[in-house]
């Protein structure tokens, strides 16, 4: 092959690439504007086609012709969605790299000089923007309040404060995930180091579910740090070492199942610590002696009422101090604390059996994703039932045991909630009502138990629920401990069709009100609203508004005119065209298509058959990872996700017989209803999400701010390290999703390892800048906890041990973190 004829294949090559890229514009964009989408596809594309085809004829145009539509393209880019870096990169970064290729010898040799010269300021054109765009700051600030080592202006209450210890899966019962520890600062967080990590053995099977996930929070009390895994075992660690001091593997079954293939869910958040000796001055006036003898017993016993009467027993002598470990086959195991054995005098040689009453249940559509809560007399759990599955699914009923006994006292049921009465041996629970599956949180003093409701099933067909469906699904119920009566209920989303249940932990805290001291809780939700009551009486403390929402919903069903919203949110903006992303203008158009073809009309917009845009989706801007809250601060640190996801309706005749599985993603069966739901996130052809980043967010909350709370600072969280298409390791601080909730502490520093990417972070809590980071072996989601060891150190600890539907890498690890040794 002669040079003059080589010369020509450079030329030809790239103006192929320009062509095919300007011919897929061009028919794209031809039907984006049928949609009634914008023009700029269309005529982009016709340029680019104009100019490949000139190019590969080795006419001259061919960069000047390139050159108008870079210009054209950044003008319009920046006028679309102004100076903002990753809104314009998808947009402007190919066409701008093309051009700088074109200035090359190569295919500037033989142009006209005017088409270099338009070409040339194109391309400086498209780089001043892109230096003008460095990626903003969402929103900066400075929380106010107290720092460490400064007393603080009001005296917080105690039991929502974690001390030396972490002795529940929130720190406390009151789930603030504060920590009152300050050895750890923002001025030497910077010398955190790995002090040791282990590995429990417990990993994934061929026969694990999809999404099989290693949530766990460990508890550090009775001088070990107790911990769980995936299926359900339990272990004692050394807290300053990581050596297991016990194991216990109850041996879960597969209820009936071949293996564990088909399940929706397999994981545990967390065990519960009790100790007979905690309540000595709180109701128990009896505790074992060093011999084992309990003192003062008959005196105690009758000298209280009601739930603080303590039932002294055999059990407090063979385990005054007790781990409950619920298991992924539907049981709730007491394990004496010291040693891992059973404590064979609760329930049935140590455990109950959860199915008791519940009638049919399909292997792996019922258990305790979340920890048991305990009180002086009690421990309280719910349990997770398998959404859109079918009409006829378990109850979702609160029981309440007898802390040492193992005996029910009582249970709630939404179905039949004025009647808390244990049901006999032939009875069954109301079918379907709606379930609890995030922790509870406890004020004693009060006598309360706070209960985050999820709804009845399926999530996206509701004309078949009933009335008390319909009053306590997706809001907060309080209840009284001693009796599991109603004390109050408020409900956050109104016949919800969008599986906006109530995800998180409640957190207790006593706020400050205009210089009252308001016992408050508060609710973080799906829907990005961040719900404040008195917890006393279930009066908003943060007002909340009724706002009108979209209507029409699927033949036979129908829609609340209004959904209830608190002043305190984290809401982000609607949805519009040019919010639709991608990695290239192609795909960024595919997702305006898909965008203009689906129903959207904001937040609740119903379900529909032609597919609706859920936005926020239900993964939800506040998930089961909950919030940090600093009492003595009156400050909360957050991790808002903002992922769209889009719900089909499909008529059940287009169902086949069998079709659809337990995961959270895909066709779901809904069998029973008139309707099956196909579900998934909002994507591009490349995988990534179709709305522009950031996608996830870290966040600060000044409680106690003048005009009311109000969000201080925002900042992107997290980078594209571990979810870029293909593998590549690019680490674009895009801001991504995270599943693991944060931990704050009395030393200014706040604790997150749930992003998608690899990595457990520190932040200072009064602006939120990223001060430390490391990188985990495994996904980190789970939520950090921190304590203080026999050597005076605080230690940070966490899981990492992957989520399956999340995507991170699986793994067994827990690793703790210390600074040096002095």
């Amino acid at each position: 092959m002669d040079r003059k004829r080589a010369s020509k294949w450079p030329a030809l090559l790239l103006g192929l690439v320009i062509l095919l890229l300007g011919l897929a514009l061009m028919g794209g964009g031809g039907y984006l504007l049928m949609q009634g989408g914008s023009a700029y596809y269309l005529l982009a594309g016709a340029g680019l086609t104009l100019s490949g085809a000139t190019m590969m004829a080795r006419r001259h145009g061919a960069l000047g012709l390139f050159g108008l539509v870079l210009l054209g393209t950044t003008l319009w880019a920046v006028w679309e969605v102004g100076f903002d870096w990753w809104q314009l990169v998808p947009r402007v970064a190919v066409l701008c790299v093309i051009g700088l290729i074109m200035l090359l010898p190569w295919w500037r040799r033989g142009a006209s000089r005017s088409g270099v010269m338009i070409l040339s300021l194109s391309v400086l054109v498209a780089l001043g923007v892109a230096v003008a765009s460095q990626v903003p700051d969402l929103k900066s600030g400075e929380l106010n309040g107290s720092i460490a080592g400064q007393a603080p202006s009001t005296s917080p209450n105690p039991a929502q404060i974690a001390a030396e210890d972490w002795v529940a899966y929130g720190g406390t019962n009151a789930g603030t995930h504060y920590s009152a520890l300050d050895q750890i600062t923002p001025q030497n967080i910077s010398q955190l180091e790995e002090v040791w990590r282990i590995q429990t053995g417990d990993t994934i099977q061929p026969d694990s579910p999809p999404e099989i996930t290693n949530q766990n929070t460990p508890l550090k009390v009775n001088d070990l740090l107790y911990i769980c895994t995936s299926h359900s075992r339990a272990m004692a660690l050394d807290p300053q070492s990581g050596e297991t001091v016990w194991s216990f593997d109850p041996e879960i079954s597969t209820m009936g199942a071949d293996d564990f293939s088909r399940w929706a869910h397999m994981t545990c958040r967390g065990v519960t610590y009790y100790d007979v000796a905690s309540y000595g001055e709180n109701g128990i006036d009896s505790a074992p002696d060093e011999q084992g003898n309990i003192i003062d017993a008959a005196e105690a016993a009758s000298s209280h009422e009601g739930d603080s009467a303590p039932m002294v027993s055999e059990t407090d002598v063979m385990c005054p101090r007790r781990i409950f470990l619920p298991t992924a086959d539907a049981r709730l195991v007491a394990l004496n604390a010291d040693t891992g054995e059973r404590c064979t005098t609760f329930g049935d040689n140590g455990e109950i059996d959860l199915t008791r009453n519940m009638g049919p249940i399909v292997p792996g559509g019922y258990y305790s994703t979340s920890p048991a809560v305990v009180t002086r007399n009690l421990v309280i759990l719910g349990g997770h039932v398998t959404d859109n599955s079918s009409v006829d699914e378990p109850s979702g009923v609160i029981r309440a045991f007898d802390v040492r006994s193992g005996e029910l006292v009582w249970n709630w049921d939404s179905g039949n909630p004025t009647s808390t009465t244990p049901l006999a041996d032939d009875e069954v629970y109301t079918r379907n009502s709606p379930n609890v599956w995030a922790p509870f949180s406890v004020d004693e003093e009060l006598d309360l138990v706070y209960l985050p409701m999820g709804n009845a099933t399926p999530d996206q067909w509701g004309a078949d629920r009933s009335e008390d469906d319909e009053r306590y699904s997706a809001g907060l119920v309080a209840l009284d401990l001693a009796t599991g009566n109603i004390a109050w209920s408020y409900q956050f989303v109104h016949h919800d069709l969008w599986d906006m249940d109530s995800p998180a932990q409640p957190v207790l805290i006593d706020l400050n009100v205009d210089g009252e001291v308001v016992p408050s809780v508060i609710q973080p939700t799906k829907q990005g609203s961040l719900y404040v009551l008195n917890r006393e009486t279930g009066e908003p403390v943060v007002p909340i508004d009724e706002v009108p929402v979209p209507q029409g919903a699927v033949e036979g069903d129908w829609t609340a005119p209004t959904q209830a919203r608190s002043q305190l949110n984290l809401l982000p903006p609607p949805l519009r065209g040019r919010d639709m992303w991608g990695g290239t203008p192609v795909d960024q158009m595919l997702c305006r298509i898909k965008f203009n073809s689906l129903r959207y009309e904001g937040q609740y917009t119903p379900p529909s058959l032609q597919g609706s845009i859920v936005y926020p989706g239900n993964v939800g801007v506040f998930n089961w990872s909950g919030i940090a809250v600093d009492p003595v601060r009156q400050a909360i640190f957050t991790t808002p996700n903002y992922l769209a996801f889009v719900s089909r309706m499909i008529p059940r005749e287009q169902v086949a017989e069998g079709e659809g599985s337990a995961s959270e993603q895909g066709l779901q069966p809904n069998e029973g209803a008139p309707y099956a739901v196909e579900m998934g996130p909002l994507l591009s052809p490349l995988g990534i999400p179709c709305q522009a980043p950031p996608w996830g967010d870290v966040a600060g909350v000044d409680l106690a701010a003048d005009e009311g709370p109000e969000v201080v600072w925002r900042h992107r969280n997290g980078t594209t390290r571990d979810s870029m298409p293909f593998g590549i390791p690019l680490p674009l601080k895009v801001g991504v999703p995270a599943l693991g909730g944060p931990t704050t502490t009395g030393g200014g520093v706040t604790f997150l390892s749930g992003t998608l990417d690899q990595y457990i972070r520190g932040y200072d809590l009064t602006s939120g800048e990223e001060l430390w980071k490391s990188r985990l072996p495994a996904g980190g989601q789970a939520t950090p906890m921190t304590y203080q060891g026999e050597d005076g150190r605080q230690y940070v600890v966490v899981t990492a041990g992957g989520h399956g539907t999340f995507g991170t890498r699986m793994g067994d690890y827990v690793i703790a973190y210390a600074l040096p040794e002095q």
